[in-house]
């Protein structure tokens, strides 16, 4: 089969890609430029590249045209100048692609979305990740979604970071953050004070994303589903930092984990954005909110099926952490 991706060369993308080959399958891929993303993307014959953009219908139409299957995968977590807003990659981006599906004739249609997905969420992400799924669900495809949740991988962003406050070399260099969440049982007071709550997470590594997905191609099972999706492992998110800290050669044995309110870092960040400065901080309001909330589910029904069985996260993080 030829597969159209968009996203590929992010980071589950290139995962993705290189799963899709390993399967005999060739991968058509969507971008900005054919060189960057050959340089992310397997030296392969059976990798073609589209240059152009999720708004030019030329370029859509050529990513498209004679596909067995379309992956869409592109999304943000946080909005940029030059139009990179919430509302243009999730939900526009996605009209325009599974639109492009329906028009051409590619019926099966696989589409990235987010655990923290929510019509209710009170993150402009979260809200605009779930219309995407409700373009998505109301079209004419054979469509399937997966939100996953946290996911790591040596090359991904995330651990990178991580790693990166665990050396001490990234800012805020002595501590390792994370964001609290408060919760308040019964009437508030002096003697009833919100609880402030570490968020749980059960991180799920990058090439089990890629094989759940390759797998969905040729499951009918899947079609017309949403899965959401996790490691089996659950930590507190004290625990993760300590345990990649301590794992990592260079880690800086000691270096503590500091939580900060959720609510109130994003109220920060709110100001620093009125002030033209949010740029200075490492997250947005939305970001503040969300890592305060659990990742974590229930694999059943992926399991049931597609055989999803991921690995566990210390062994499979301890691989590329100590390499």
């Amino acid at each position: 089969m030829t597969i159209a991706l968009t996203g590929a060369s992010g980071f589950v993308g290139r995962h993705i890609v290189a799963e899709l080959l390993q399967r005999g399958q060739s991968a058509r891929v969507l971008t900005r430029s054919a060189s960057r993303a050959a340089r992310a993307l397997p030296a392969d014959e059976r990798v073609e590249f589209v240059e152009g953009d999720l708004f030019d219908d030329q370029s859509v139409r050529q990513l498209i045209a004679g596909a067995d299957a379309c992956i869409h995968l592109v999304g943000i977590i946080r909005e940029r100048p030059g139009g990179q807003t919430f509302r243009r990659v999730h939900v526009e981006a996605t009209r325009a692609i599974a639109g492009a599906c329906e028009r051409l004739g590619v019926r099966r249609f696989i589409h990235m979305s987010a655990i923290a997905a929510d019509p209710g969420g009170k993150a402009e992400y979260q809200r605009t990740k779930f219309e995407a799924e409700q373009i998505v669900e109301s079209s004419g495809l054979d469509w399937t979604i997966f939100r996953p949740g946290l996911i790591h991988g040596a090359d991904g962003e995330f651990m990178q970071m991580v790693e990166g406050w665990c050396e001490g070399r990234r800012f805020p260099f002595v501590f390792m953050p994370f964001f609290y969440r408060c919760e308040q049982h019964g009437a508030p007071g002096p003697i009833n004070p919100p609880r402030l709550v570490e968020p749980r997470v059960a991180p799920v590594h990058v090439d089990d994303v890629a094989k759940l997905f390759a797998d969905a191609l040729t499951t009918p099972e899947s079609i017309g589903e949403i899965y959401r999706i996790t490691g089996p492992e659950v930590l507190t998110f004290p625990e993760m930092l300590r345990f990649v800290r301590d794992t990592d050669t260079h880690g800086k044995k000691g270096l503590p984990p500091i939580g900060v309110p959720g609510v109130l870092a994003a109220a920060q960040a709110w100001k620093f954005k009125l002030l033209g400065l949010g740029e200075l901080l490492p997250f947005d309001t939305g970001m503040a909110r969300m890592g305060a909330l659990d990742a974590i589910c229930d694999n059943g029904k992926a399991y049931r099926h597609l055989g999803f069985e991921p690995r566990a996260f210390r062994s499979s993080a301890r691989v590329y952490i100590t390499a």
